[in-house]
């Protein structure tokens, strides 16, 4: 299952992710998470202390290793040059599980263990352990990535958009199940739109104030999304009282699927000393059982042939516009008109790996 948050810039989808991840843990699914947006909170949304979080490999620094990778014995890729961010897998192309080790994990994931034990009278409060990459079965751990900061010397040189290339990259290659989860904090606003990565989940939750700039950026996801088939449900967060939950379902009518007020379990964790997970508040506890049994049900609505089309639509788009002048070759040619994403493919997909 691979889930995307959403939502406009300090409305709470880093928290709202973050405990969602916990919740899946705890719930013992195994659980990869991306950390794809312009400023990188998740790791300490997560229980990493500061510099540990921003010591974590960046997704972008290893992007050629990723392509190389993926390509496999692909006959139409010629070289990991010519693979761009949308560059869709083909017969010989090497395909991701969430629960494998494979060189892409290996280096840029590390599992954290998140409910670790509380610290000893007088010492410092405890966060997440982080360690080298590792299977993850459930239980307390999970895989995080990052694709890494924007930082001083990408000024007036790069855009973000360059470093979550990699993201989209991995995604396109990753064939998932039911009971497994990949989680993504998106970049802010509409800024995911900027690429094909918006149609690559099977549930969408974007996470919205109850204020007139908290619901535009749903009326501007809810509009480009509307011809792709994204599955697009809404958290209502910050609510205070009866009010603004009618404001809420007044704006978004249905798709408000739930609403989450005042945290004094988050408000413990943003001064780094996290409770238990257990000990989250009730009302907090069944929005996360809600959004889990949600994103359970768009499972039976997952369609790859529809998947495989959409990514083939927007490689065909930026090879046209950018990435036939960038690479030097017809990046159309990348297309493997036979070839579905699917369980079927894993496979070939291992032959090509041995």
């Amino acid at each position: 299952m691979k889930i995307a948050f959403v939502g406009k810039g300090g409305s709470g989808k880093t928290t709202l992710s973050s405990l969602f991840i916990r919740h899946l843990a705890a719930s013992r699914v195994p659980v990869v998470a991306i950390d794809a947006d312009i400023n990188q909170h998740l790791g300490p949304a997560l229980g990493l202390a500061e510099d540990d979080a921003a010591a974590l490999p960046a997704l972008g620094a290893h992007l050629p290793m990723i392509k190389e990778y993926l390509r496999g014995a692909n006959p139409r890729i010629g070289s990991a040059e010519t693979m761009i961010k949308t560059t869709p897998p083909g017969s010989g192309s090497r395909l991701l599980r969430l629960t494998e080790d494979n060189p892409v994990y290996a280096a840029c994931a590390r599992t954290i263990r998140l409910d670790v034990p509380e610290p000893a009278a007088g010492s410092v409060a405890g966060s997440a352990v982080q360690t080298a990459a590792g299977p993850v079965d459930g239980g307390d751990r999970v895989r995080l990535m990052v694709t890494g900061p924007f930082n001083e010397s990408d000024l007036g040189v790069a855009c973000y958009h360059s470093k979550v290339g990699a993201v989209e990259l991995c995604l396109n290659h990753l064939v998932d199940g039911r009971e497994e989860y990949l989680v993504v904090d998106m970049t802010a606003g509409s800024d995911s739109f900027a690429s094909g990565m918006f149609t690559r989940f099977d549930m969408t939750f974007l996470v919205a104030e109850p204020t007139r700039k908290g619901v535009a950026v749903y009326r501007q996801y809810k509009e480009y999304a509307r011809d792709f088939g994204v599955e697009l449900a809404v958290i209502g967060n910050k609510v205070q009282g009866e009010d603004d939950v009618a404001f809420l379902r007044a704006e978004v009518g249905d798709d408000l699927l739930v609403t989450v007020g005042h945290s004094d379990w988050v408000r413990a964790m943003e001064k780094g000393r996290p409770p238990r997970f257990a000990a989250l508040e009730e009302g907090n506890r069944r929005a996360l059982r809600t959004l889990h049994e949600r994103a359970d049900a768009a499972y039976e609505r997952r369609d790859w042939a529809r998947y495989t089309r959409q990514m083939v639509h927007f490689h065909l788009k930026n090879a046209e516009s950018w990435g036939n002048e960038k690479t030097g070759a017809d990046l159309a040619a990348q297309v493997d008109p036979d070839f579905v994403l699917g369980e079927g493919q894993l496979a070939e997909s291992a032959v090509a790996t041995a």
